[in-house]
């Protein structure tokens, strides 16, 4: 019997590719969403196409434990990626935020628990839960911000601070997921992700700024840059991440009850704006549109850069692609899908 994996939120950006790259090695993948972000259904025709029948889509939603009781009986492994990815989106309605994410990751985790089987859980958290980080040290500079001590990044022992309805969410989940390895033995894995971009990411202006730029700029769209532009960020690509989800799995006798921090690390870094417009300007041959600026948002971090040391210690994993080569591949398949 090949082996079999479930993936919430799986026509979504991160998990149709982790399905593709499953499915691609001979794994059954089955697609639990609701389909309800704007043109993931493409995402999920496109797999339907690749693959034929090792994608399996069951159409349902987290927040109903019996459906995803049954989904999680498919599977040894599960992916727990499903959520609503918007911090704008919180403060409008903050329940719903806290269904999704908090009530849905838990009824991931009874579903696994219950399940006799008990299948591995790898959960994508994000570096919201850290907050601000208003207390470590930034020093501002001419196209960017930049930690004044930290030279790997932020690590997994930063004290947590939940902010903004999204943050507390996600948060909740976070250590949700951590405490079920702890108190029920559950292996589960948690990856707090940073900027992760790359082809089939249908990014907005709340979500996935990365390839909402870029789409935006090569369709000749307006962009709205929220704060002073000089944020900075470490980029992973997709497909360094998918490489990092399959190791922690493969891994599973090392990874159980731990968390990553996951992204590009010091070597692959961006600011929002500054830097990251004269690099997509030397990629399409021309600049994009001059930004509108708006005001910050809360609890937006100057600086957010992972340590990614203990990923790649115990994953033996280091990201491959860099920024120019990603960008590039992006920009590739937006002009060629998306125009």
């Amino acid at each position: 019997m090949p082996p079999s994996a479930l993936i919430t939120g799986g026509a979504g950006f991160i998990g149709s590719n982790l399905a593709d790259a499953l499915a691609s090695d001979g794994w059954v993948v089955w697609i639990f969403d609701l389909l309800a972000r704007p043109s993931v259904e493409r995402n999920l025709a496109w797999l339907q196409e690749q693959h034929g029948g090792r994608i399996r889509f069951i159409r349902g939603d987290v927040r109903d434990f019996p459906a995803v009781a049954e989904a999680v009986r498919q599977a040894e492994v599960v992916f727990h990626l499903a959520a609503q990815v918007a911090v704008t989106t919180s403060l409008i309605d903050p329940r719903t935020d806290f269904e999704v994410n908090a009530l849905g990751t838990l009824n991931v985790l009874e579903a696994a628990r219950q399940a006799r089987h008990r299948p591995v859980v790898l959960y994508t958290s994000t570096n919201k839960v850290y907050g601000a980080m208003e207390e470590v040290p930034v020093v501002e500079e001419a196209t960017r911000y930049r930690y004044a001590d930290r030279p790997f990044g932020i690590d997994e022992d930063q004290p947590l601070d939940f902010h903004s309805p999204y943050g507390c969410s996600k948060g909740a989940a976070d250590q949700y997921v951590r405490d079920y390895a702890r108190i029920y033995g559950l292996p589960t894995v948690v990856f707090r992700a940073s900027c992760i971009y790359g082809p089939r990411q249908f990014g907005t202006e709340d979500q996935g700024w990365v390839a909402h730029f870029v789409i935006s700029a090569v369709a000749g769209r307006p962009i709205t840059v929220y704060g002073d532009g000089k944020q900075v960020r470490d980029l992973l690509f997709i497909t360094d991440l998918v490489a990092a989800m399959r190791a922690a799995v493969e891994r599973i006798d090392r990874t159980a009850g731990q968390v990553y921090n996951i992204g590009g690390g010091p070597e692959h870094t961006l600011s929002i704006w500054h830097e990251f417009a004269l690099l997509l300007t030397e990629i399409l041959g021309r600049p994009p549109d001059p930004p509108a600026f708006g005001p910050w948002r809360p609890g937006d971090q100057k600086v957010y850069i992972s340590d990614i040391r203990k990923a790649m210690q115990d994953l033996d994993w280091r990201p491959r692609v860099g920024v120019r080569e990603g960008l590039t591949r992006l920009a590739k398949w937006v002009q060629e899908n998306l125009l």
